[in-house]
């Protein structure tokens, strides 16, 4: 499938990652609904492109407003046929910090936006996916979650990110599995250090530490970089049930 016959669903889609891929599905020709919180700049985005972006506030930790969306997107669509996760939050934290024991609230939030957010994109997207025509390759839809390289090399104070992420991870192949009689495929990438609203806060010197630390190329990712692999994965039909690390081969110390 490529960008050019998309009909896509982008949460996380009104800034960084998942921003990236919007844009680079609109260049295509494809059309992308932007699943987000952020209203004013997604509002923009949409009048800016009436014909190939719609906008639709949703809080991706939300059963009924993610349920809506798809809902709009695929009547507006005519159809979905791409879904990809980037809402997300870094949720922070030790589990005993300075301040006591990590509110119980606080590792909910982060495990319903970036857990809970997952599947329910995943459940509403492939809901309509798998009512689509096949294509010529009898496939009906591609999805495609942020996973993180956290998820395998979490660190100190990354306890709800990386439980998070490793779940994301252990979704890919039974989800695969499930929704291969219905032509679709489940992949995620697992980001490493990339330039993004998340990292925007870290001081200078932080992020050259950081930087330094990856083999090659010892710099952050784009969020370009990001979209041209999800555009590769809609792309290439044997990438399945998997996840790709994107990370310059770091592997955090």
């Amino acid at each position: 499938m490529s960008f050019k016959n998309t009909h896509a669903v982008v949460s996380g889609g009104a800034s960084g990652l998942g921003l990236a891929v919007v844009e680079r599905i609109v260049s295509q020709g494809g059309k992308a609904a932007i699943l987000d919180i952020n209203e004013d700049i997604g509002k923009q985005l949409e009048s800016n492109n009436p014909q190939q972006i719609a906008f639709f506030k949703t809080d991706i930790s939300q059963e009924e407003q993610v349920d809506a969306a798809v809902d709009a997107a695929a009547n507006k669509f005519g159809s979905i046929n791409l879904a990809v996760g980037c809402a997300g939050v870094l949720g922070a934290g030790k589990i005993i910090g300075k301040k006591g024991p990590m509110p119980a609230d606080y590792f909910r939030k982060v495990i319903d936006i970036n857990l809970m957010g997952t599947f329910l994109l995943t459940r509403a997207a492939a809901k309509h996916m798998q009512t689509n025509q096949p294509d010529d390759n009898n496939e009906t839809g591609v999805i495609v979650h942020t996973a993180s390289i956290a998820a395998y090399e979490g660190q100190l104070g990354q306890v709800a990110y990386s439980a998070t992420k490793s779940a994301i991870v252990g979704m890919m192949l039974p989800l695969a599995r499930e929704f291969a009689r219905s032509g679709i495929r489940c992949m995620a990438i697992a980001p490493g250090m990339f330039e993004t609203p998340m990292m925007a806060n870290v001081p200078d010197e932080i992020r050259e530490q950081l930087a330094a630390g990856i083999p090659f190329p010892s710099r952050f990712g784009t969020t370009e970089e990001f979209a041209k692999m999800v555009e590769h994965i809609t792309d290439n039909q044997m990438l399945n049930g998997s996840v790709i690390r994107l990370d310059g081969a770091a592997r955090l110390q």
